[in-house]
């Protein structure tokens, strides 16, 4: 295994140098993967020694085929791989293998990229806490930073984030180095921002969703988990089977980056996740963006309007699967799905109407009130909870699920591509987050300033 930090693009740098080889690696992935607690649903081992041994054939021929040739990649157990079946992390759907890739996995194999198998995750990927049943709830405790610093709940395991709760810690844990995951109201985003990672939520418009298991349709769409921005940025466009355009790690021209004053003034948001996101405003100041603190009130419009009318994710999810719900294997889910399901079958048609309504509204309204810049706020308004009474009381799940995804969820449901950063830790060490978002469609604008904020973060 290659020296830390464990990137994609240190990884593909090392094999085409033939410092690394690429078989070996993967044994080694699959071997930590197979012994990992709840992580992987399913291991895809003769696919990925076969990619790899083309890697090496291709290595040692001077053919590789980019610079992401025979790394391992993990995906959510959402896309379909051919051959293996699709569980979306339950034990109802899934029953016949796929026949083919998803169109996102096709081109990543095209690229030379390794599948090591597929993640874990929330059953049809309808919570952000990451809680299975079925296959086991993934866990990833942050090592400690000193022999000396002892936290009151050290060894106590806590919620991996969810729905990509499987692809965020097959990362964390150093099994890959990246992995695919999909976000409708934050589930790239809240995995990462729990366990230190970065992740990227583009535009929908960006990626085909062929060969994947919807959630909600007008809402879902996918993305990576990795370590580094640039890891996240490149995977994506190789998911998209396109070239990479140029985009420079500094700090773009003229560049605003607007910190939302409503979200810190906000009670729910905890003291360290609001402490060190200040701190890195300050840190992307003295690098030379200009932060402006303000209120920014197309996000406080989105939340209310997710108060008033409740969540269009709901109401998507509940069509989607109806018929499961009203058939035999119904009682098969977890019941924590099951019930949140249910209850969008009250949701009145006409707030439906109204959510969809509204947010082509605040779309607009956004992309005026930024004007060009950047938004700043937490990716999640508190750490990663304990998981033991997440597991015993449905109430207190329901209770922090919604609180978790409450910031989250607005840039899904503007569609605005955003970047989940790691912020710094509390005092239990935990890992906070702090994201990066822009306009619908606006993902290119948004990565220059990604790039250049997450280089100058980790300087």
């Amino acid at each position: 295994m290659p020296a830390q930090p464990f990137t994609a693009l240190a990884i593909g740098e090392a094999i085409r140098r033939g410092e690394l080889d690429p078989v070996a690696l993967t044994r080694q992935c699959l071997t930590r993967a197979a012994d990992s607690d709840g992580v992987f649903i399913s291991l895809t081992e003769q696919r990925a020694l076969v990619e790899a041994e083309a890697c090496a054939q291709r290595q040692r021929s001077g053919t590789l085929r980019g610079p992401l040739d025979g790394v391992p990649l993990a995906w959510k157990d959402l896309f379909d791989i051919a051959g293996t079946a699709t569980t979306a992390g339950g034990k109802v759907l899934g029953k016949t293998p796929a026949e083919r890739d998803a169109e996102a996995v096709r081109h990543t194999a095209g690229a030379g990229m390794v599948c090591i198998g597929k993640t874990n995750l929330t059953e049809i990927a309808y919570s952000g806490l990451g809680l299975n049943p079925h296959y086991g709830t993934p866990h990833h405790t942050p090592p400690p930073t000193s022999s000396e610093h002892e936290s009151r709940n050290e060894n106590e395991p806590r919620a991996p984030g969810g729905s990509s709760s499987g692809s965020a810690v097959a990362v964390a844990q150093g099994i890959v180095p990246a992995a695919i995951g999909t976000d409708t109201a934050g589930s790239l985003r809240v995995p990462a921002a729990f366990n230190g990672l970065v992740s990227y939520r583009p535009s929908q418009a960006r990626h085909s969703r062929q060969g994947v298991t919807p959630l909600a349709d007008s809402l879902d769409t996918i993305g990576v988990i990795a370590s580094t921005l640039e890891d996240c940025l490149a995977i994506d466009d190789t998911m998209r089977g396109s070239a990479p355009p140029v985009r420079a790690a500094a700090v773009p021209e003229q560049s605003v980056i607007v910190l939302d004053a409503g979200c810190l003034d906000d009670p729910r948001v905890s003291r360290a996740v609001g402490d060190n996101l200040e701190a890195c405003a300050s840190r992307l100041e003295d690098a030379g963006f200009h932060i402006v603190r303000r209120r920014v009130a197309s996000v406080a419009d989105t939340l209310e309007a997710i108060t008033r009318h409740g969540w269009l994710g709901a109401a998507e999810a509940y069509t989607e699967y109806r018929a499961l719900l009203e058939g035999p294997d119904a009682e098969a889910m977890d019941p924590r799905v099951r019930k949140r399901l249910e209850a969008a079958r009250q949701m009145p048609p006409d707030s439906v109407v109204s959510l969809y309504r509204l947010r082509q509204a605040l779309k607009t309204r956004l992309r005026e009130e930024l004007a060009g810049a950047t938004l700043l706020t937490p990716t999640v308004a508190h750490v990663a909870p304990l998981l033991a009474p997440l597991e015993a009381d449905p109430e207190h799940f329901a209770e922090v699920n919604l609180a978790t995804l409450r910031l989250s969820m607005v840039a899904s449901l503007l569609d605005s591509p955003a970047v989940a950063l790691p912020s710094g830790r509390d005092d239990d060490r935990q890992h906070t987050s702090l994201q990066l978002s822009g306009p619908c469609g606006e993902d290119e604008a948004l990565l220059r300033v990604a790039l250049g904020a997450s280089s100058a973060l980790t300087a």
